[in-house]
């Protein structure tokens, strides 16, 4: 089992985050995105807001971004919900941190297809870089997560780091990844393969006619 992660103390949290407000750039998001819903549903927008929220706190911190529980008060109070309300939201989803976290937050697949396919690798490979499950590193550069199914099964194993998926993963192939991110070298996400989406390694295994029948079409043209 993860350890739990570490919680800052809630004096030090008030003060650093008691008078958060959203950018005036974020601001123009938020109206953005509760305009999608009519008149009296506007709380609908909760998940959403939430995100810009953990943006801009990840914005100001240079990491990932979490969300302090006055930052989730202030979302509650802008959107006219009952507090109780939107952190039900924010402890719902994993997409929303309730711990501080580093610049990069690794998040690795540990459910079945992923395991079969060699996720104690990936997960072997972040632990000799120095990360833990449930810490943050000591320059505060990543956070190790282990979590469920991140709807990749055909590209197995893969990690999420952040916003970005990366796939078709092996213990050398996330060490190159980690070290070119702690470097601030740009990775590609996606198949580290070079598989397109999730066709079968090494390109199509049926239908091939119909494949190379369309290609020289698009030839053609």
């Amino acid at each position: 089992m993860a350890e739990a992660p570490n919680i800052p103390d809630e004096t030090e949290v008030r003060a650093k985050w008691g008078d958060f407000a959203f950018t005036p750039e974020n601001e123009k998001l938020a109206k953005w995105q509760i305009a999608k819903y009519p008149e009296g549903r506007q709380r609908s927008a909760v998940m959403a807001l939430l995100d810009l929220a953990q943006r801009q706190v990840g914005a100001d911190t240079q990491t990932q971004g979490w969300l302090p529980v006055p930052v989730i008060e202030y979302v509650a109070a802008y959107l006219d919900m009952p507090y109780m309300r939107a952190y039900e939201v924010a402890t719902f989803y994993t997409m929303y941190n309730l711990a501080p976290v580093g610049r990069y937050h690794v998040q690795v697949c540990g459910t079945t297809p992923c395991m079969l396919r060699g996720s104690d690798d990936v997960m072997a490979a972040c632990k000799n870089k120095g990360m833990a499950k449930g810490k943050t590193t000591p320059d505060g550069l990543f956070t190790l997560t282990e979590v469920e199914c991140m709807g990749n099964c055909s590209n197995a194993p893969m990690v999420q780091i952040n916003d970005d998926n990366y796939e078709d993963l092996d213990y050398d192939i996330t060490t190159k990844i980690l070290e070119d991110l702690a470097e601030g070298k740009e990775v590609t996400p996606g198949s580290q393969i070079g598989r397109k989406t999730s066709e079968a390694v090494g390109g199509p295994t049926n239908l091939k006619e119909m494949v190379d029948a369309n290609h020289d079409y698009r030839k053609e043209w």
